[in-house]
């Protein structure tokens, strides 16, 4: 098949991974990125929750259609999507070109303010609309989405793999217990009782110097985000690796609930959800809590228990690769699932 792939061109982003995940199945893949020539996203994005990315949209319809010139497609899959307006959607549909979207995002939540209007008033014309949340479902069934599709997040086999590491390596990223993300306002105060608890925690991530918390975390805060191969290093030479949900965008598991698993080494020790549970068996495969005082206890125990923190982050990897949550799983089964006859999809886990 070949496949107009509309998303983030950036090497490290998981947009980028699902178009290398479709050339590995097979398919010829062009991809073309809808922000490579706005101004930096740091401004677009604080405008796009104020008022949206209607003043773009002109110009972002007229860099695709010259990107896409005269080639012929059988599917456009739009990662994300906030940046296409309607038109661009009604353009490739006169075209003959059938649209998947994928969205990690929330793009239904109130988070983001009016960044993902258009992406709202695009969705009837999607031939199918990929969400990773339950909630979205009835959610893109309001909006007139034709078919939804419903799938758990994935990791990537290629980018996520184990690196093999040196001693240098292992100076700069070792950890006792680590978390590997941005600051959010409910971040602060659970990272500051862990700390208060004892625990000795490393954080990688950025805009952390925002948090009312900071004096008592800066001394924690060993970098900005760690991506590409450093983000696989800072998780694989860490004892444990904390799951954090963000609550505006009403998560309940993340990219790093397949990642961190995956990638092998640490216990994955993340917040409990209904889907956190289905995911991984709680005590043999990853560590669960409700609480920072909860968390604290768990991981002062695992980190006595050299013998069992390995046979935990064992099972838990073993348990991902049973799950079938790839990339290239996702992704074959979102293409296999366009011809089926119902207009609503869940992709169940492989395994119970």
């Amino acid at each position: 098949m070949r496949i107009l792939y509309i998303g983030d061109g950036q090497p490290v982003n998981t947009s980028f991974h699902r178009a290398a995940a479709l050339r590995r199945i097979g398919h010829e893949v062009i991809h073309v990125d809808p922000r490579a020539k706005l101004p930096s996203w740091r401004i677009v994005g604080g405008i796009s929750t104020r008022i949206g990315l209607w003043p773009f949209a002109p110009w972002i319809n007229s860099t695709l259609r010259q990107s896409v010139g005269g080639a012929q497609f059988d599917l456009a899959w739009v990662d994300g999507g906030a940046e296409l307006s309607p038109s661009f959607h009604r353009w490739l549909k006169r075209r003959g070109i059938k649209i998947v979207n994928y969205n990690c995002d929330d793009p239904f939540g109130s988070r983001d303010g009016r960044k993902w209007d258009m992406y709202r008033r695009s969705v009837c014309i999607h031939d199918a609309t990929v969400v990773v949340r339950a909630e979205n479902i009835p959610e893109a069934k309001a909006c007139g989405a034709k078919k939804v599709m419903h799938v758990f997040r994935s990791y990537d086999p290629v980018a996520h793999a184990p690196c093999v590491l040196g001693e240098e390596d292992r100076q700069r990223w070792s950890s006792e217990v680590v978390f590997v993300g941005s600051w959010m306002p409910e971040r602060g105060p659970f990272m500051l009782q862990l700390v208060e608890a004892g625990i000795p925690l490393s954080i990688w991530g950025d805009h952390w110097q925002h948090a009312p918390e900071w004096e008592q975390l800066h001394s924690i805060v060993r970098g900005p985000a760690a991506v590409g191969t450093n983000y696989v290093k800072s998780l694989q030479c860490a004892k444990i690796a904390l799951g954090l949900l963000s609550k505006g965008n009403r998560d309940l598991h993340t990219q790093r609930s397949a990642e961190v698993p995956f990638i092998g080494g640490p216990v994955f020790c993340a917040e409990r959800t209904t889907e956190h549970e289905k995911m991984y068996r709680e005590g043999t495969q990853a560590l669960f809590w409700s609480s920072a005082a909860e968390c604290a206890r768990k991981c002062h125990a695992i980190l006595a228990d050299e013998e069992r923190r390995s046979c935990m982050a064992a099972a838990a990897r073993a348990r991902v690769l049973q799950l079938g949550l790839s990339n290239d799983s996702i992704v074959s089964w979102v293409l296999d699932s366009l011809t089926a006859n119902s207009s609503t999809l869940s992709r169940d886990l492989r395994a119970n």
